[in-house]
C-alpha cells in the first residue's frame, strides 16, 4: 500500500535535533525522501533509525553550503515538494559570566543574539526559501513551513527573539503573497511546549502535562502536505495543536494537546 507522502521530495532544516529532527522523521516514515540538513547532522541518528533520510551536513549561515543543499537536491531528485525552515541561531551561551543574559533588557543584552537569530534563524528561512521556490515556482506546486512561536505576537523573553519570530511570520505572509499566483503554499507553523532534548533536560521546573513531542510537529507538517486545499491557509500562522483537531491525529502517546492561544503563553 502506497505511503501518504510517498514520492514527494522534502528539506527540512536544523533537523539535528529537537523539533527538526522529529519533523524529519515523520515525513520519512510516510514516504517522503526527506534531506534533513544541520551542522552537526552527521552525529545524528536520523540515519541509522529512518532509511528515507539524507542528512546533510549545512551551516545555514553560510550561502555556498545551503546552494550546495538545493543543487543536490536538483540533481538526484528533480524535484522539491516540501521545505520546513526549522533552523534557529541564538539560544546558544544562555549564560555568559556565570549570569543567564536570555531575560536581560535588550539593552543589557549581548549584540551577538539578535545576529545570531536574524542569520541563523531568519536570514536562513528567507534563503532556503528562495532556493526553493525556484523550483516550486518551475513545477507549480510545493509547500513551505517556517517554524516559528507565540513571541511574534507577545513579550516572551526578550526584545530580540520577539522582533525576530515576528520576522519570520512576516517572512511567511509576503512570501505566500508573491507564491500564491505560482500554487505555491507558505504557512508559520507554532508548536506548544515540545519535549526537545533541552526540555527534558529541565523537565524538573516545567509543567510538562500539555507537552508535545518533536513528532507531533511533524505529523502538523505531514496532514498540510496530504491537504489538497493547503493553498487556502497560505499566508497564514496556524498552531500544531489546532491543526492536530482539524485533521484529526494524535501525539506518538496517543494524546492530543490543548491548543494554546496568546493568552496561555
Amino acid at each position: 500500500m502506497a505511503l501518504p507522502l510517498e514520492k514527494r521530495v522534502a528539506v527540512v532544516t536544523g533537523a539535528s535535533r529537537g523539533v527538526g529532527r522529529g519533523i524529519a522523521w515523520v515525513l520519512a516514515e510516510l514516504g517522503a525522501t526527506v534531506y534533513a540538513t544541520g551542522r552537526t547532522i552527521d552525529r545524528s541518528s536520523l540515519h541509522a533509525t529512518n532509511g528515507g533520510i539524507n542528512p546533510v551536513r549545512c551551516d545555514h549561515t553560510l550561502d555556498s553550503d545551503v546552494e550546495s543543499v538545493f543543487e543536490r537536491i536538483e540533481r538526484e531528485s528533480g524535484r522539491l515538494d516540501i521545505l520546513v525552515n526549522n533552523v534557529w541561531g541564538g539560544y546558544e551561551r544562555m549564560i555568559e559570566a556565570g549570569q543567564l543574559t536570555w531575560s536581560r533588557p535588550f539593552w543589557e543584552q549581548p549584540f551577538w543574539r539578535w545576529d545570531a537569530m536574524f542569520a541563523a534563524g531568519v536570514r536562513a528561512s528567507y534563503v532556503a526559501s528562495a532556493l526553493a521556490a525556484r523550483s516550486m515556482v518551475k513545477q507549480q506546486a510545493g509547500l513551505i513551513v517556517n517554524i516559528s512561536f507565540w513571541s511574534a505576537r507577545k513579550y516572551l523573553g526578550n526584545v530580540a527573539y520577539g522582533v525576530a519570530k515576528a520576522a519570520t511570520d512576516k517572512l511567511t505572509a509576503d512570501a505566500a503573497h508573491e507564491l500564491r499566483p505560482h500554487c505555491v503554499t507558505v504557512v508559520s507553523l507554532y508548536p506548544g511546549l515540545v519535549r526537545t532534548e533541552k526540555v527534558i533536560e529541565s523537565a524538573a521546573f516545567l509543567d510538562l502535562r500539555n507537552s508535545e513531542s518533536p513528532e507531533f510537529t511533524g505529523r502538523a507538517v505531514a496532514a498540510l502536505a496530504g491537504d489538497p486545499h493547503v493553498a487556502s491557509r497560505s499566508g497564514q500562522v496556524l498552531v500544531s495543536a489546532q491543526l492536530a483537531r482539524e485533521y484529526g491525529f494524535l501525539d506518538i502517546d496517543g494524546t492530543q494537546p490543548l491548543p494554546l492561544t496568546v493568552e496561555d503563553v
